[in-house]
């Protein structure tokens, strides 16, 4: 099993920047996709960034632009930078590594709160 923990939330003023970080427990080379995902009071969980294994990235359209996902294997990590942060960006973020082929999965982090202020 992969174990995944998200850090790098808080309060950031409208037009700042965060970097979140999600640590894997294990490799995660076998995740073929992993992504960012974030939830708002009231609403769906959407998502806002996928990564493949072939470091392919795609990007929800409200985030295009600003938001940057990245892997690094040799770490087990996955990053999101997020600049020009935007009040309507406020959520929980939470990492998920998933595996499509073969032996398959699909594993969450516990979240971590990203409040933007105007």
């Amino acid at each position: 099993q992969v174990q995944l923990v998200e850090s790098g939330g808080g309060l950031v003023q409208a037009g700042g920047s965060l970097r979140l970080s999600c640590a894997a427990s294990g490799s995660i080379t076998g995740s073929n996709i992993m992504g960012w995902y974030r939830q708002a009071p009231g609403k769906r969980r959407e998502l806002v960034a996928v990564i493949t294994s072939a470091e392919i990235t795609t990007y929800a359209d409200s985030v295009k632009g600003r938001f940057i996902i990245s892997r690094d294997n040799a770490k087990n990590t996955l990053y999101l930078q997020m600049n020009s942060l935007k009040p309507e960006d406020t959520a929980v973020y939470y990492c998920n590594a998933k595996r499509t082929i073969t032996v398959r999965y699909d594993y969450w982090g516990q979240g971590t709160q990203v409040t933007v202020s105007s």
